[in-house]
């Protein structure tokens, strides 16, 4: 008897693949993070593995993305020896009808930042049930301090409006620390009314490192989806 296949499993291997499809030979790749990008990244080692996409490299936004790029043979470089990125492929926590994003669920969205920002074509892979009218709606926004910075930085969150919590580990006593050794705020908001005002607010707080509002970044969207048990993929 065979395993019966998870159709949201199905659904996310289906949009990382049609993500790693647009990826040409010779160019160089931003390897986002999370669950679905790690479809698209396993899918890129398919294609090289065939030797259907040739003299690519590999860019990645975090230990995770790098541990995966090695795992499925993508030759990886760093920002210092390239002078351009082709294309970045990443997730979304949450994505508005103008293509601004929330990320940084999985506590990487400064690296995250810097790659997709640089990529000339910058596609956000998700699920539909990523997509919202408004930005903060179903997310916390999360924000990357400097450990000395926390109680200062926390304090100015509550005073332009938003709700402050420090981002506790899971399996690990203490606090989550990013690959860059700071610590997450998660800020609930009642509602973000001006993205792109909001992300250069709180990036302007002394030790915010970064946010995740990612505002006018976004290329391509492509939005997988479940109907009758079989995955279905579209561009937004």
């Amino acid at each position: 008897m065979t395993a019966e296949i998870d159709p949201v499993k199905l659904m996310k291997q289906e949009v990382g693949k049609a993500a790693a499809s647009r990826v040409q030979s010779g160019t160089i790749v931003g390897l986002g993070t999370g669950s679905t990008t790690a479809y698209a990244i396993q899918s890129l080692g398919d294609r090289i593995k065939s030797g259907e996409l040739k003299d690519i490299k590999g860019v990645p936004t975090s230990f995770q993305a790098e541990v995966l790029a090695k795992q499925y043979g993508i030759p990886l470089t760093t920002l210092d020896a390239i002078d351009r990125i082709d294309i970045a492929i990443d997730g979304a926590d949450e994505v508005d009808p103008h293509k601004n994003l929330i990320k940084g669920g999985g506590a990487a969205h400064t690296r995250e930042k810097i790659v997709d920002t640089l990529a000339e074509q910058f596609i956000v892979v998700v699920d539909s049930g990523k997509l919202v009218e408004k930005l903060g709606s179903t997310f916390l926004l999360p924000v990357e301090v400097i450990p000395m910075a926390i109680t200062p930085v926390m304090r100015a969150i509550e005073k332009l409006g938003g709700k402050p919590e420090l981002r506790m580990g899971i399996k690990k006593a203490g606090p989550v620390i990013t690959d860059q050794g700071n610590m997450v705020v998660d800020v609930k908001f009642d509602t973000i009314d001006d993205p792109a005002g909001l992300e250069k607010t709180l990036n302007n707080i002394p030790g915010v490192l970064e946010n995740g509002l990612f505002v006018g970044v976004t290329d391509v969207v492509l939005i997988g989806e479940v109907k009758d048990g079989k995955p279905v993929i579209r561009e937004m």
